[in-house]
């Protein structure tokens, strides 16, 4: 079977209008000759009886904590709404739909309750679905433990889903949709003159998407990129060519030789500097970063010497590191008002002068970098919030990225 997933967010299916052009975009698949597995997200917002914040507001209600295995179960209510809605709203238009729960979906988790892992997909179901010519609406960000547990897949969970489901169907293509019609070079909302990509590569998606981009979640790419599945990030409202994710023969398609395809950020870092009478090599640096752990605190930029250590957290746990860390009868600097904005491309690995360019455009926009830290395919600078604006138009810039 030629088989497409297509996958919708929450806003995709929030209302009637909406709904009436997702089915647009599923019955033109059908037209093009594809048996169509569709994922959907929760719809709603909080306030609205069905939404899922509204939801966990009313597990709280109850009192005595949130149970984990109970909260799950809460929290895919709202995609069985979704595919329960968009699955009648197919049906009522005259073409043959069928809800899917994740559990129906043979879609197997771990137990890690809110940020579960697939273990593996018994697809039988859906393609049985499928031979019968019927539209699969699966319920996205949930799946079951082999106890029959409901679980949730964690923030970009229905991504996950579309992708894993992909891979599992042996589908010839997934196609997420959204409120932007691909993925741009930048967040327009500080880059005005930001542009869609036509071509990306799976690497620099991940890169990105660990870097600050929200359009579609790294796990999501990975399971792409282990299967070889394409991927094509598209607006559910314009009928925009989209991103195509892929390996890197895409590079022949645009940009070839660009090395930097992106500017990423991340708001709301605090950074930690820790000094000690002993030399941090001592064994003293090891249990830095066993504390980090323990406290689960994820660190980031990390540099480490022989008398100084010095990484970035999150600014809402950046007191609770600090005074862990004091623990270890270190000196302990807090510094929050950080964000880190990262320059993302496969073409800079192996190329001179790409740091030169980064540090030359940040100095050129009065910029004061506070640390750095680079790969083969990003280079990351620690930089002051109020200044992350001007550093991504800089950044955004000084490579030739815009329109």
């Amino acid at each position: 079977m030629k088989i497409l997933v297509q996958k919708f967010g929450g806003t995709s299916v929030a209302t009637p209008e909406v709904r009436t052009q997702v089915v647009g975009q599923i019955v033109k698949a059908k037209q093009q000759g594809y048996h169509v597995v569709v994922v959907v997200s929760a719809m709603g917002r909080t306030g609205d009886p069905y939404a899922t914040d509204t939801l966990i507001g009313l597990l709280r209600c109850t009192g005595g904590g949130k149970p984990p295995p109970e909260q799950d179960l809460m929290m895919s209510c709202g995609e069985f709404i979704s595919s329960a809605v968009l699955a009648q709203t197919l049906n009522a238009n005259g073409y043959a739909a069928t809800a899917f729960t994740g559990e129906r979906a043979g879609i197997v988790t771990d137990d890690n309750f809110g940020n579960a892992r697939i273990i593996r997909i018994e697809p039988q179901r859906i393609l049985s679905a499928l031979e019968k010519d019927q539209i699969v609406v699966v319920a996205g960000f949930q799946g079951c433990t082999e106890d029959g547990e409901v679980t949730t897949l964690g923030r970009g969970g229905s991504d996950t889903t579309a992708t894993a489901l992909g891979a599992a169907v042996r589908a010839e293509l997934v196609e997420i949709y959204t409120d932007v019609d691909g993925i741009m070079t930048a967040d327009p909302r500080l880059v005005p003159d930001a542009k869609s990509l036509r071509v990306i590569t799976y690497q620099e998606v991940c890169e990105m998407a660990h870097l600050g981009a929200k359009v579609i979640h790294p796990r999501a790419v990975e399971i792409a990129m282990a299967e070889r599945i394409p991927v094509k990030i598209k607006s559910t409202f314009l009928d925009g060519p989209g991103t195509l994710i892929s390996d890197e023969a895409g590079q022949e398609l645009e940009g070839a030789g660009r090395t930097v395809t992106g500017i990423a950020h991340v708001s709301g870092v605090a950074q930690i500097k820790l000094r000690a009478k002993e030399d941090f090599n001592s064994g003293l640096g090891l249990k830095v970063f066993q504390t980090m752990a323990q406290k689960r605190i994820s660190v980031d930029l990390i540099n480490v010497s022989p008398d100084l250590i010095s990484f970035i957290v999150a600014e809402s746990l950046a007191q609770k590191a600090g005074a862990a860390l004091k623990k270890l009868g270190l000196e302990v600097e807090v510094n929050p008002g950080f964000a880190k904005v990262s320059a993302v491309g496969v073409g800079m690995r192996g190329v001179p002068g790409v740091m030169a360019k980064v540090v030359e455009a940040l100095t050129e926009a009065n910029v004061q970098i506070a640390q750095t830290t680079d790969s083969h395919t990003n280079i990351s600078c620690l930089v002051r919030q109020e200044d992350l604006a001007r550093s991504t138009r800089a950044l955004h810039s000084k490579f030739g990225l815009g329109e």
